[in-house]
């Protein structure tokens, strides 16, 4: 056996030799209060691999004079100026410290931890608390267990504000360079590309002979997407990553203005307070000059007049509410249960909703040349799964994690208006103790406020924050499992679960259905012997017979209709 993060160590460029120098080679084992873990992150380019290496030699310097072990190194790669963006090994190497694998945390510096301010470390901070673990910051000699956790306040709140002058600098020279007419980066267009250090667009041959008289002059000739990508496919030119074109591939590119050479004004996506996060809306509107003309960033695939004549037969085409052509903003309501979990048997790829069928996206998307396609009716599927998915969720024992997987998952699409609230509340606690940490600096070193105010502020601020973590404690409560230990209940719970509802309750138990082809035209196969599901829980997987037995307790099948097959 080896260490988890070995191939990590590796990358980094570590030789086996030095490794076991700096004892990473063997697994280490034994109490927790003995093992630690080492988060490393790697935020701007010129932090080349040998500077990493440096980071990770420091942080086992201090394990070795503490005569701790390192457990493993978490290592990833992740923008310093975006304090929105999810660190997911941050996440990993503090959940070991919560479940209690090691005691100890060290970073190299309080900035590689979070720019997200006190908000997050203060917390993180009480659950290491709690816990009698510790985090510590290797170059500033910090440790939260020997008084140093006001340190860390001053020093996290000092590291979002750092990010937020970072994000500011970055965004000004990007506008700067947008309103000038150099592309702003990103991924070009197909049929386009952008030479390194030019800042403009020009053609690519290789694609440019595909783009231009097979997908923008049909489309300026009235072609559908669809056709497109199916002639594409046929014959066999591939996407720019190797894979097939589908229409919504088409459609995304034609109301692109960068295809055109234009420099696109994109609106970047928030979350439900209004932050930015790193996601932006597909196509926008070009970016106009002080006269009132696009900005142009090169050559392009079409002329400005070709992509408004396309956008606008395609908008012409476009039906609210789906991906056709519809350039709305927000989630789009749900209109079947079984999108995005049922598979079709020949290209095992998603099956969707086609009217009153559940339909092979692939043949929909890309073409008969792609997938042979397979139809069934949406309302004998749903009836069919709806016992199905009893059954099995009535069989699990309540240990099960997917019986806790199912409450969360309920939980969230039963009562939004509760998980909005617990969110709000994350919000506001991330406030209060930041203008908490604002205080003490103001009182302790800045001078400008007196003992008393000082401490009438602090006492309300400490209840503020006293009460915003007992309501998100409550808020965090798991959900009421007994609606899935009974039959009575479990219906009642399906039936007032509406289509959002079931599609998320059957989205925690199962990974897909694939549904088997039809012996053919009018076959009388009864669905569920041709539904094969794929549960998260295998524990208590059956052969189709005994699946069929239960179906059939279950009082629901009797009842199935048995509508005749369409094949695509």
């Amino acid at each position: 056996m080896e260490r988890d993060d070995l191939s990590t160590l590796r990358a980094l460029g570590f030789e086996d030799e030095e490794l076991q120098q700096l004892g990473l080679w063997e697994i280490p084992t034994g109490d927790p209060a003995q093992l630690t873990e080492a988060y490393i992150r790697r935020s701007k380019k010129r932090d080349d691999l040998v500077t990493l290496r440096q980071h990770v030699r420091d942080v086992c310097r201090m394990a070795a004079s503490e005569e701790k072990a390192i457990r493993r190194v978490w290592f990833e790669q992740r923008s310093a100026r975006k304090a929105h963006v999810r660190r997911e090994e941050f996440e990993k190497a503090t959940a070991a410290i919560l479940n209690g694998l090691s005691r100890t945390l060290y970073v190299w510096k309080t900035d590689r931890l979070s720019r997200r301010g006190m908000g997050q470390v203060g917390l993180l901070l009480d659950e290491f608390d709690s816990r009698r673990a510790r985090l510590v910051s290797v170059t500033e000699g910090l440790d939260s267990s020997r008084g140093g956790r006001m340190m860390f306040a001053f020093l996290s709140e000092r590291a979002r504000e750092e990010a937020k002058d970072i994000s500011m600098r970055t965004k000004t020279g990007g506008d700067a360079h947008k309103a000038e007419g150099r592309w702003p980066g990103g991924v070009v267009p197909y049929g386009l590309e952008c030479p390194k250090g030019s800042g403009k667009l020009r053609h690519n041959l290789g694609e440019y002979k595909y783009a231009r008289p097979l997908i923008a002059e049909r489309l300026l000739e009235g072609v559908t997407p669809a056709e497109i990508a199916d002639d594409l496919n046929r014959r066999k030119i591939p996407t720019r990553k190797g894979k097939m074109w589908r229409a919504q591939t088409i459609i995304h590119l034609a109301q692109s203005p960068s295809w055109a050479g234009l420099i696109p004004n994109r609106e970047r996506q928030t979350d439900d307070f209004g932050n930015p996060i790193d996601k932006w809306h597909r196509g926008g509107e070009p970016l106009m000059g002080p006269y009132g003309y696009p900005i142009q960033a090169g050559q392009g695939v079409v002329t400005f007049a070709e992509w408004e004549k396309i956008r606008a037969t395609i908008s012409g085409r476009s039906r609210p509410g789906t991906t056709i052509g519809d350039r709305t903003r927000g989630a789009r309501k749900a209109a079947t249960i079984m999108t995005g979990i049922l598979r079709c048997p020949h290209c095992k790829g998603p099956m969707g909703n086609g009217g009153r069928n559940y339909r092979c996206l692939a043949r929909i998307n890309q073409g008969k040349s792609v997938c042979r396609g397979i139809a069934t009716m949406r309302d004998r599927v749903d009836d069919a799964m709806e016992s199905v998915w009893m059954s099995h969720i009535l069989s699990l024992p309540p240990e099960s994690p997917t019986i806790h997987a199912i409450a969360r998952r309920w939980l969230s699409c039963q009562d939004p208006a509760k998980e909005a609230r617990k969110r709000s509340v994350g919000a506001a606690l991330d406030n209060a103790m930041s203008r908490e940490l604002k205080l003490n600096k103001e009182f302790f070193m800045g001078g400008g406020i007196d003992e008393m105010q000082y401490e009438v502020l602090r006492g309300e601020l400490a209840a503020q924050v006293a009460s915003l973590k007992a309501e998100l404690a409550e808020l965090s409560k798991e959900a009421d499992l007994s609606p899935l230990m009974e039959v009575k209940a479990l219906m009642d719970l399906w039936a007032g679960a509406g289509v959002e509802g079931r599609r998320a309750l059957l989205q925690a138990a199962l990974k897909s259905v694939t549904v088997k082809p039809p012996k053919g035209r009018g076959d009388k196969t009864p669905i569920l012997e041709r539904l094969v599901p794929d549960w998260w829980d295998k524990t208590t997987e059956r052969t189709d017979e005994e699946w069929l037995a239960v179906l059939r307790s279950v009082g629901r099948n009797g009842q199935l209709r048995q509508t005749e097959e369409v094949a695509a």
